[in-house]
């Protein structure tokens, strides 16, 4: 026989309450001491939700782990970025960062875990279309490459007054086909 809904409701409200009893009970399972036991008083309907699957909009992530390019200490650590960017997916590497929980928000176990598959990029205020204008614009001055960090070669681009036009013209084309980055390894700035 089904329940009516003032029955259900006390049924389901009498299970939440032995649950949260049941769960307040094992104040280890709110700290970095999660354990298999923790997992197992895990009940579904209770409304709390594991940690490690509340929604990146209520999470606080740490930076990746920029490893400058060291392969063993990402093998011995398992998380860490070797290389940070690319112009293209399959260039990005990925790796996992240290989350927390926001503090106002209750979760089930560990509010701080490793969370995967964050992409190693940085980004550190190049704008590719502000970039290109420089080229088009000042590029026979040499703009555009102090602007992206490559003061060596903006400065020789300087003297030679764009190499006569044709540094400048080879620029323009090395920037629109993507072989003319920031100098650090960052990407392009996303326009919002």
């Amino acid at each position: 026989m089904p329940l009516s809904f003032p029955a259900f409701a006390i049924v389901f409200a009498t299970n939440v309450a032995s649950s949260l009893a049941s769960f307040n009970n094992s104040p280890h399972c709110l700290t970095e001491n999660f354990s298999n036991e923790c997992q197992q008083q895990y009940r579904s309907e209770t409304p709390l939700i594991p940690c490690f699957n509340v929604p990146i909009a209520f999470l606080e992530c740490d930076q990746p782990l920029d490893l400058k390019g060291n392969k063993t200490a990402k093998e011995e650590l398992g998380y860490g970025c070797t290389k940070f960017g690319g112009q293209r997916y399959e260039d990005v590497e990925f790796t996992s960062v240290n989350c927390t929980v926001l503090s106002g928000i209750e979760c089930y176990g560990n509010r701080t875990f490793l969370k995967k598959d964050f992409p190693c990029i940085k980004y550190t205020g190049h704008y590719f279309v502000t970039t290109l204008l420089y080229s088009i614009l000042l590029g026979f001055l040499g703009m555009d490459r102090f602007c992206l960090g490559h003061t060596g070669t903006a400065v020789g681009k300087l003297l030679t007054l764009g190499g006569v036009g044709i540094w400048w013209i080879v620029d323009i084309v090395l920037l629109v086909t993507g072989h003319l980055t920031p100098e650090d390894g960052s990407n392009w700035m996303p326009y919002a």
